[in-house]
């Protein structure tokens, strides 16, 4: 019998808990993208005009380091763009999520983890229609082998443990305090900069390079780039991914867990 058949009453927790996430998820899309010309499509925009900008400035001086191709460049600055993208998109919905549903939940009880878990969840579906098909053509024609796209799915399930983690964490802070969003995009910033996004890791100070490997994102611009562009499987880096990912979810969820019973005090 198809669930949508089946008494709603007569659900289990977790079938209620997929069935709200659902709706959430599609109230967020639709609400996002109505009357949109691209829709989802938008999402591209931004890391495309960024790449063509840092290809024009930088392209030149940084080709040596990706193969001596101009094409490789702008590859790994667009694969680097758009991760960096979904996290900071993903991580800040998610922050206000709580806050914004407040008004609901004094209304409906709720699971208040279904409110940051549902942005996160809306801006995966939005970057596997938008963003991987890109990456995944990029992927097969440079390394010609379409086992390589099913290893993009390591980083980038790293990349969805990290940013649900921290989604998590900030969602949970902000019901206190309420600056956060300001104090968030300056960490969003160092982050990027953080990042090796336009240029090359080689061109980093040695003294400088060990705090690279403290930025989650690190190892999984890079993984995706070694994957993509250059047919190598850096299973190292790729593990560090989801150790990254693994640890961020954990302490995001048990911070989450222990202040929630104090957010409705607040909302």
């Amino acid at each position: 019998m198809s669930l949508s058949l089946v008494n709603r009453d007569q659900w289990s927790p977790l079938q209620r808990y997929v069935e709200l996430l659902h709706i959430l998820v599609e109230r967020n899309l639709k609400g996002r993208y109505r009357g949109s010309f691209l829709g989802v499509y938008w999402s591209l925009l931004s890391p495309l005009l960024m790449t063509g900008m840092y290809t024009a400035i930088f392209g030149t001086a940084f080709k040596r380091y990706f193969g001596g191709s101009i094409v490789n460049y702008v590859l790994a600055a667009f694969t680097g763009l758009i991760i960096i993208n979904f996290f900071s998109s993903s991580t800040m919905q998610a922050l206000a999520s709580v806050v914004g549903g407040g008004g609901l939940m004094n209304k409906i009880r709720l699971p208040m983890s279904v409110f940051p878990l549902s942005m996160i969840a809306a801006n995966v579906f939005q970057f596997t229609v938008g963003s991987f098909p890109l990456l995944a053509i990029v992927t097969l024609i440079q390394s010609k082998n379409p086992l390589y796209i099913l290893a993009l799915l390591f980083p980038l399930s790293g990349l969805i443990l990290v940013c649900t983690g921290v989604g998590f964490l900030v969602a949970a802070l902000y019901v206190f305090f309420r600056d956060l969003p300001y104090f968030y995009e300056l960490i969003t910033f160092t982050l990027w900069m953080g990042s090796p996004i336009f240029y090359p890791v080689e061109i980093v100070p040695p003294q400088v390079r060990p705090f690279l490997y403290l930025n989650p994102l690190f190892p999984i611009i890079e993984s995706i780039r070694q994957i993509s562009l250059f047919g190598n499987l850096p299973w190292g880096l790729m593990l560090h991914c989801l150790l990254n990912g693994i640890i961020l979810l954990a302490v995001g969820w048990l911070v989450f867990r222990a202040w929630q019973d104090q957010f409705m005090d607040l909302l």
